[in-house]
């Protein structure tokens, strides 16, 4: 009955926080529980707008990882503020990857994906999520949703909804990106990127 009460509570918070623009649940903030991202889905290039990349090459590398569809307008407002961002921060070493899951069938195609990112100025690659199944290892439910990897493909932040550069999403995550690119490499003994 406890659970019960408690998750009768946990509804109008969760509502605020959705309502307010926070995130709903919030990753560790520091490595200390932070949990692994999850592996890719071992599929071929044909899954992937741009060339596949897999977690192991990503080692050392602050990840900024996207989930959207481009269906969703929240998805296309926040485009922008992920395009800055690649711009500003790719040559200070941050990696980008889109992950596109569809809400409805006609998101679905390769190419309409492709010609989506091409049009919104998204270089980095883009894995083609069309079972949900890199969407359910993240324990994602939300359009757009920003997460956040060290260097040791840990994950270290999450920002639901959209992101603009103006505004205190985009300046929270910029922050959050100016930490994890400012740790030192190293220190990932133990850590595997994509394990669970």
């Amino acid at each position: 009955m406890r659970g019960a009460r408690t998750a009768a509570r946990a509804i109008p918070a969760l509502a605020l926080a959705l309502w307010s623009g926070m995130t709903p649940h919030t990753l560790a903030a520091d490595a200390a529980g932070a949990r692994a991202a999850p592996p890719f889905p071992l599929r071929s290039p044909k899954d992937w707008v741009g060339p596949p990349v897999a977690w192991e090459t990503l080692r050392g590398q602050v990840v900024l990882l996207h989930v959207w569809t481009f269906g969703c307008i929240n998805c296309v407002r926040t485009l922008p503020w992920y395009r800055a961002v690649h711009e500003r921060y790719g040559p200070r070493g941050l990696r980008m990857v889109g992950v596109h899951t569809p809400e409805f069938a006609h998101e679905r195609e390769r190419e309409a994906v492709r010609k989506h990112a091409q049009e919104h100025g998204l270089s980095w690659p883009h894995l083609i999520d069309n079972d949900q199944g890199y969407w359910k290892a993240l324990e994602n439910q939300y359009w757009p949703a920003t997460y956040l990897a060290d260097r040791c493909g840990r994950l270290r932040a999450l920002r639901v909804g959209e992101v603009h550069e103006k505004q205190e999403s985009g300046r929270q995550l910029q922050a959050r990106i100016e930490e994890l690119l400012a740790e030192p490499p190293g220190g990932c003994e133990g850590s595997r990127p994509g394990a669970p």
